[in-house]
């Protein structure tokens, strides 16, 4: 047999130089080819200029931040360029409504957005990561024709624009002067069982898309059980037999899970695991017993991140969770005959259409509370949003006693309390001094914008 020659090992000058050579060649036809591609990439689809040429794209800068997006608010009409960097803390992308995105920007990233050809007319920007839109970054683009360039004044050079202080002052008082405001609808209202002849109790809920006014004059299309957000209120004893029929007008399927309570597997609301899906026009029924004290939740599992934030949300409460009476706290005695004056379920929300909230309200329209000096009042948070929140009372130290339904074993006071998605927490409060008393989330982007204050606020007033 001939040996195979082996050319990699054995080459003459002459034929190293060759292959040299073509090594060099189809390295400059690769840079070719990929600077072609990034031109094709710069380029907007149909953006051309005179004669069909290439028009030239406009960049156009835009700062993120929490919570705003900063830049021009009107631009020529032509293909356009959004350059979009995160000056903020925390993630942070642009969007144009029904157009493309940016990645999701770390802070001091930047990206840009080709957003194409943009003829005149008004494009909105916004951020889309959960809560953030709400929260203020949104702005309204209006495109022109023949409008300055970025950064063209009337005289061809940039000028800045300086904030309306006073505007400012006067936007956040009279905002704050609206509270409490009137609205239509409210949530958390006890849903009465039909007892059966063996003592079941008999819920019925309706899951449908609902007119719901989340802030004066702000009215969206939530998702919701019974017409209201958060969702009827159900409560039940310890050793009750439960069953809850779920009617379901929605345009798609859904299910319910049952969040924080013990159930048999089939009764979970997973489906289609656990369950077959609640087809729209279809209904499904829910049975099971309250085993055992717990504050819990309710709410929709099938596409959860678009039906829960958008309303489908609701508490469960079964029996009395135990609280520390006649227990020394830090310097603090809880009183053995405890009586509890008002026992408050306050559902927080930052996403979907109802956004940033308090029992489905955005601030002035949220609920105030009212007690007098010396009142005990029990807290139950539950977060049904998408983010953490912390809960402060200006004035009120609240005693943890229980988290998720389950008594604490050292129960402690705290202002500001974390309260994370799905989480429940139970808290005891003593109303000792008289006046209004802020509550709100601490969070300032979820409680105030440049047009005042919103979202995720309230008050106790608290009387002699």
């Amino acid at each position: 047999m001939t040996p195979q020659r082996d050319d990699t090992r054995d080459l003459s000058p002459a034929r190293a130089f060759d292959r040299f050579l073509i090594i060099l060649a189809l390295l400059g036809l690769a840079v070719a080819v990929l600077a072609a591609i990034v031109a094709f990439r710069g380029e907007p689809a149909g953006a051309t200029g005179e004669g069909g040429e290439p028009a030239e794209q406009q960049i156009i800068e835009y700062s993120l931040s929490e919570f705003a997006i900063e830049g021009l608010g009107e631009i020529p009409a032509g293909a356009t360029v959004l350059r979009a960097t995160n000056d903020g803390s925390t993630a942070h992308n642009l969007a144009l409504e029904g157009g493309p995105s940016t990645p999701d920007l770390a802070a001091g990233d930047s990206a840009n957005l080709d957003v194409g050809e943009l003829q005149p007319g008004s494009y909105v920007i916004f951020c889309s990561i959960a809560g953030h839109r709400e929260a203020g970054m949104e702005e309204t683009i209006n495109v022109v024709e023949g409008a300055m360039g970025p950064g063209e004044g009337a005289d061809g050079d940039h000028e800045g624009t300086e904030a309306d202080w006073a505007e400012l002052d006067r936007l956040m008082e009279e905002s704050i002067l609206a509270f409490p405001a009137e609205t239509e609808g409210v949530g958390n209202q006890a849903l009465e069982p039909t007892i059966l002849d063996d003592g079941t109790k008999e819920f019925h809920l309706t899951a449908a898309i609902t007119d719901w006014e989340v802030e004066p004059g702000k009215l969206v299309e939530a998702w919701t059980y019974n017409g209201m957000v958060p969702a009827p209120k159900i409560q039940v004893d310890v050793g009750d037999k439960v069953r809850v029929v779920v009617e379901n007008q929605l345009p798609m399927g859904t299910d319910v899970h049952w969040h924080g309570v013990k159930v048999p597997n089939n009764m979970d609301g997973v489906a289609p695991l656990t369950q077959p899906l609640i087809e729209s026009g279809e209904s499904f029924v829910y049975e099971f017993t309250a085993r055992e004290p717990m504050v819990a939740m309710y709410h929709a599992h099938h596409h959860g991140q678009m039906q829960v934030p958008n309303g489908m949300f609701g508490t469960f409460m079964v029996g009395e969770v135990a609280m520390p009476v006649g227990q020394t706290i830090s310097g603090v005695e809880i009183p053995t005959d405890l009586l509890v004056s008002q026992e408050i379920p306050m559902v927080l929300n930052d996403a979907g259409v109802i956004g940033l909230s308090l029992n489905g309200k955005s601030f002035p329209a949220t609920q105030p509370y009212i007690g007098k000096v010396g009142d005990w009042v029990v807290v139950h948070y539950f977060n049904e949003g998408l983010q953490i929140h912390p809960m402060h009372q200006h004035q009120f130290r609240q005693l943890v006693y229980a988290k998720d339904g389950v008594p604490l074993e050292s129960p402690y006071w705290i202002d500001t309390l974390n309260v994370a998605p799905g989480e429940r927490y139970s808290v005891l409060m003593q109303l000792e001094d008289p006046g209004v008393w802020v509550w709100h989330c601490h969070i300032l982007t979820h409680v105030e914008r440049e047009e005042g204050m919103f979202g995720m606020v309230t008050a106790f007033i608290v009387e002699e």
